[in-house]
């Protein structure tokens, strides 16, 4: 292993500039994160024999990753279309107003509908990209309605139905 040594938290496009001695990600570090993306079941005995540290030491680096908020948690890939029909679409959100207190009016609405399964507020043409996944078209329709109708500030929608997923979501290259 290297002793390349990076602050947390990190952006990979900016240099380090802050670094307290208790912040450090090393090589091993990076590796570790990466093991944890990939196999998030993996044991701390095996995570440990893959970055050559004893169950300990992989262990208490870990819990620092966790504790600094590089892992958020762990999940399971449901394949949700084995329970029941799904119906994927991505909605491109327009507000009417662009102020603070109109976003986060927005997100907090957002927040509250489970069909809305990710949410991201972009630049360029509209404001937000949702993916939500409802079971069908009249689901969607009362939906997007529901998000027309209330006191949000949403001047459109423009909605994109998802055909099949080419390359599912699989980690963030570390």
């Amino acid at each position: 292993m290297s002793d390349r040594r990076t602050a947390l938290p990190r952006n990979v496009n900016a240099p380090a500039r802050h670094q307290a001695a208790d912040s450090f990600v090393d090589d091993r570090d990076l590796k570790i994160l990466a093991l944890l993306q990939a196999q998030g079941r993996i044991s701390n005995q095996d995570l440990a024999g893959a970055v050559n540290l004893s169950p300990s030491a992989a262990l208490q680096r870990v819990r620092r990753l966790e504790a600094a908020g590089l892992i958020r948690g762990y999940h399971a890939e449901i394949d949700v279309e084995q329970l029941r029909p799904v119906l994927t679409v991505f909605a491109e959100v327009t507000l009417t107003s662009h102020f603070p207190d109109d976003f986060a009016r927005f997100e907090a609405e957002l927040a509250a509908i489970p069909e809305v399964v990710a949410a991201h507020q972009i630049s360029g043409a509209y404001d937000y990209l949702l993916e939500v996944t409802v079971s069908d078209i009249n689901s969607w329709r009362q939906l997007a309605d529901q998000l027309l109708g209330a006191e949000l500030g949403v001047a459109k929608i423009t909605t994109t139905v998802k055909m099949k997923t080419a390359k599912p979501f699989r980690g963030y290259p570390i």
